[in-house]
C-alpha cells in the first residue's frame, strides 16, 4: 500500500530531508511539494532542490487536491497556512512545527473536532522513547521519595529560531507533572543561591549544524541518572513523521501524539 503524502514547508531543511526519504520509502508517494508564497525555491523541482534528482513535484505555494496526509515542518505562521489547508480539504495533518502560540495550540483543540491532528514537537521515535522513559524515571522516584534536581540541556543548530526547544519543553512538561515541580528556571547567571528544589532547569545551546541532542539529568545524594538522546542527522525526523502519516490514515478526527503511534 502506498500512501499519498503532501509536504509543507518543503524547501527547509527538514522539509527536503521528507521529500529525500519520501523517495526512498516504498509505501510513501509525494503528491505535493508546498512552501510559502515568498519562496525563492518556488517552482523549481523538489527532488533536485533536496539533492536526490527530478522528482517531477515542482515546490509550489498553492494546491487544492486530495492526499492521505499532509505533513508540515515549517514556522509558526506555516502552521496556521497548513491548518487551514487540511480543514479547507477535510485532510488528516502531522504538525512537526515547534515554537507555537498558546493561542494557536486552542485552535488544534477547535480543528480536531474535525479532522484527525498530530502534533508533537520532536517525530523521532527514539527522542519519543527517551521521553517516555524520562516520565517512568520520574514516576519511580516520585513514588519512591526520591529527591532529585531534573536539569535539561538542549543542543541545536545555529538557524534554530526557538529556545529552549519544543522537544526540551515536552521532557520537562512530564517529568514536572510526575514530580509535581511548579516553577521553571532557564539558564543560571550571578549569585542565584541555593537550588531550589521545585525547579527544573533548561539550558540552550546553539552551534554549528548540529542536528539536535538532549541530556536530561536526574541528580540525587550520591548518584545520577542521565538520559540522553543525539541525531546525528535529520532522518529520523523524517520517518517518524511518516510513520505519523500512515497512523493518521487509519483513525478518525482528534488531537493525538506520538505516543498513539508507539502505542505507550
Amino acid at each position: 500500500m502506498q500512501f499519498r503524502i503532501v509536504i509543507h514547508g518543503a524547501a527547509g531543511r527538514m522539509g527536503q530531508r521528507l521529500v529525500a526519504c519520501a523517495a526512498a520509502d516504498p509505501e510513501v508517494q509525494l503528491i505535493a511539494a508546498i512552501d510559502a508564497p515568498n519562496c525563492p525555491k518556488l517552482g523549481q523541482d523538489s527532488g533536485l532542490v533536496a539533492g536526490i534528482g527530478p522528482n517531477d513535484v515542482p515546490i509550489v505555494a498553492d494546491w487544492n487536491g486530495r492526499c492521505d496526509a499532509v505533513i508540515d515542518f515549517s514556522s509558526p505562521a506555516g502552521a496556521r497556512a497548513a491548518l487551514k489547508l487540511c480543514l479547507d480539504l477535510r485532510l488528516p495533518l502531522v504538525l512537526a512545527t515547534t515554537g507555537l502560540s498558546p493561542e494557536f495550540l486552542e485552535e488544534l483543540q477547535t480543528a480536531a473536532h474535525e479532522i484527525p491532528i498530530l502534533t508533537a514537537p520532536n517525530m523521532s521515535t527514539s527522542v519519543n522513547l527517551a521521553i517516555h522513559l524520562a516520565q517512568v524515571a520520574a514516576r519511580v522516584m516520585k513514588q519512591a521519595g526520591v529527591e532529585t534536581d531534573v536539569e535539561i540541556v538542549e543542543r541545536h543548530h545555529r538557524m534554530k529560531h526557538d529556545s529552549p526547544s519544543g522537544t526540551a519543553l515536552r521532557f520537562g512538561e512530564v517529568i514536572a507533572k510526575e514530580l509535581k515541580l511548579t516553577e521553571a528556571v532557564h539558564g543560571r547567571h550571578g549569585m542565584v543561591g541555593p537550588r531550589p528544589m521545585n525547579e527544573i532547569g533548561y539550558h540552550a545551546v546553539r552551534t554549528g549544524d548540529d542536528a539536535g541532542q538532549h541530556l536530561v539529568i536526574f541528580g540525587m545524594l550520591g548518584e545520577t541518572l542521565e538520559i540522553r538522546i543525539a541525531a546525528t542527522n535529520r532522518d529520523g525526523y523524517a520517518r517518524g513523521a511518516f510513520s505519523a502519516a500512515k497512523f493518521l490514515c487509519s483513525v478518525g478526527p482528534g488531537l493525538y501524539s506520538m505516543a498513539d503511534v508507539l502505542g505507550f
